[in-house]
């Protein structure tokens, strides 16, 4: 499996996908508007409440191709974060408030600079968060002491891991996946990931395999942490829950498997206004990996940057001007705002 990119697919373009996202369904209705419904509620235009992560994408290069990717990342994308950029991010974190910075891609860690970038932000008091997609730890032995490197610096580990079997596993994230992905998991479990007063915080985020919304959150982390206990010795902090938003990938397989409208109908119809006054884009910038700001990361992934009284790019970072913007929203944002809500810390109330 490749990228939509390289595969040319029409929804490699993100004018199509949101052109997708606006059009009426076969009987010719259209959804209802998602900024109509936050007028609804009163809550628009949507405010940040204040900056309190940064979230950076260091790039679009991964080892995996996952059919659920809203990045569109694997290892045919090339686009990769410099250090210039990175030291412009550093400048606005030094100038802020903001206390945690979380890192994505892709595969993060196969950033050249990657280890770099934490030790500066270590070293700048703030805490680091890693989207680490678990396999790349067991992908190549320059990745083997990861855990160590995470440990060091007390990050904390967020890894996708959709469900404790391995054919749902895999059948989302490729052949191997769940196996390898046990694998690592154990190797954080041997430095203290996971483990009960180490201090060494492990998430795993768990997301649908299909066009439904995730189960109670707190039911399913017990569920996971008693098989993953008890198949394979493996321990975690939090199970988060997230729901797939129909961006790129996802929303490939919604189109293609016929699912796309009853999807955005169960979403519009989950909307929940305590979710909404939650999401995540009113406490976080996400910084592209080209320097490029906008509210959340599915917002990046559409190409829709913050508001045009914000500064556009983190080395003109003004983090007033940043507070008092409007935050961009479309059809997509109904995916945050669906039942208990989703974010990239799981479920929003």
């Amino acid at each position: 499996m490749k990228s939509l990119q390289a595969r040319h697919a029409l929804l490699a373009d993100t004018g199509y996908q949101l052109t997708v996202l606006s059009q009426a369904d076969a009987a010719g209705a259209h959804l209802p508007a998602f900024a109509h419904k936050l007028r609804e509620t009163g809550l628009l235009p949507l405010r940040p409440t204040s900056l309190r992560v940064m979230q950076i994408n260091v790039g679009k290069m991964c080892n995996q191709v996952c059919k659920h990717c809203h990045v569109d990342a694997g290892p045919d994308r090339t686009e990769i974060m410099t250090r210039e950029t990175m030291q412009q991010c550093l400048a606005a974190l030094a100038q802020s408030d903001i206390q945690v910075v979380d890192l994505t891609g892709g595969a993060p860690e196969m950033n050249p600079d990657f280890r770099w970038l934490v030790e500066q932000i270590s070293a700048l008091g703030r805490q680091t968060i890693v989207r680490c997609n678990l396999t790349i730890i067991v992908a190549n032995k320059k990745y083997h002491d990861l855990p160590e490197f995470f440990a060091k610096h007390r990050v904390q580990v967020v890894s996708s891991l959709p469900h404790f079997s391995a054919a749902r596993t895999d059948a989302q994230r490729g052949e191997g996946v769940f196996g390898r992905s046990i694998r690592a998991l154990q190797m954080l479990n041997e430095v203290g990931y996971g483990v009960e007063g180490s201090g060494l915080q492990l998430d795993l985020v768990f997301n649908p395999s299909g066009a439904f919304l995730p189960g109670n959150q707190a039911s399913l982390e017990r569920e996971f942490k008693q098989r993953l206990l008890r198949e394979h010795g493996i321990v975690f902090n939090n199970l988060l829950a997230i729901t797939n938003l129909p961006v790129s990938r996802f929303l490939e397989y919604l189109l293609e498997s016929g699912n796309y409208e009853s999807y955005m109908e169960k979403l519009v119809a989950a909307y929940n206004p305590t979710a909404a006054e939650n999401v995540m884009c009113r406490s976080t910038l996400s910084v592209s990996w080209d320097g490029l700001l906008y509210d959340c990361d599915f917002n990046q992934m559409l190409e829709l940057p913050v508001a045009a009284t914000a500064p556009q790019h983190i080395r003109d970072f003004d983090e007033a001007a940043l507070n008092a913007r409007a935050i961009v929203v479309n059809q997509h944002c109904f995916g945050c705002t669906a039942g208990a809500g989703s974010s990239c810390g799981g479920a929003t109330t």
